[in-house]
C-alpha cells in the first residue's frame, strides 16, 4: 500500500498557517467593504465553453479539464477513446469535458455579470477571494492551486 500523498502543486494548511490566513483575508474583506465593494463568490467550475479562448492559446492549455461523467462505462468505450484523441490533439470535446476548474476570477464575474445584469445596481463593484487551478508545472513557488483576490468595478 502507498504512504498518503498530495497532488503535485497542492498544499496543505494546518491550523496556525489557516488562522493566519484567515486574519489576513478578514483584514482585506474589511477593507473591499469600507470602500463599498460586496462580495461575490462564482463556482469552481465553469462550462468550458466559457473559459476556453479567453486566455490566448498558452493560457487555455493551462485549464484543467474535468472529464464528463459515465466515460468509464463499457457502451461509452469508443467514445471516452476519441474524446481523449482530440484532447491529445488540442482539439476540444464536448463528449469527452464540458467542465473545467476556473483558471482565474475575471471570467466567471463576466460571466455572472452577463448572466445577472438585470438584477445589479450599476456601478457594481465586487470583491472575490477564492482559489483557482492551473493545469501548470509546479515549480518552487508555483502552484496548481492557489487563492486569488480581485476587486472589479
Amino acid at each position: 500500500m502507498s504512504k498518503p500523498s498530495l497532488p503535485q502543486g497542492t498544499r496543505d494548511f494546518g491550523p496556525e498557517t489557516v488562522r493566519k490566513r484567515n486574519y489576513i483575508l478578514h483584514t482585506i474583506k474589511n477593507v473591499f467593504e469600507l470602500y463599498g465593494f460586496q462580495p461575490l463568490e462564482t463556482p469552481a467550475m465553469e462550462n468550458l465553453e466559457t473559459l476556453m479562448g479567453k486566455y490566448g492559446e498558452e493560457g487555455d492549455k493551462l485549464i484543467f479539464k474535468i472529464l464528463n461523467n459515465g466515460l468509464n462505462d463499457p457502451k461509452n468505450l469508443d467514445k471516452a477513446h476519441t474524446g481523449f484523441k482530440n484532447i491529445i490533439e488540442g482539439k476540444n470535446d464536448r463528449n469527452f469535458t464540458e467542465r473545467a476548474l476556473r483558471y482565474d476570477l475575471t471570467i466567471p464575474f463576466a460571466r455572472y455579470v452577463a448572466m445577472n445584469h438585470g438584477l445589479l445596481t450599476f456601478p457594481f463593484k465586487r470583491y472575490q477571494v477564492q482559489p483557482v487551478w492551473r493545469a501548470d508545472r509546479p515549480q518552487r513557488g508555483r502552484y496548481r492551486e492557489f487563492y486569488q483576490c480581485d476587486a472589479d468595478v
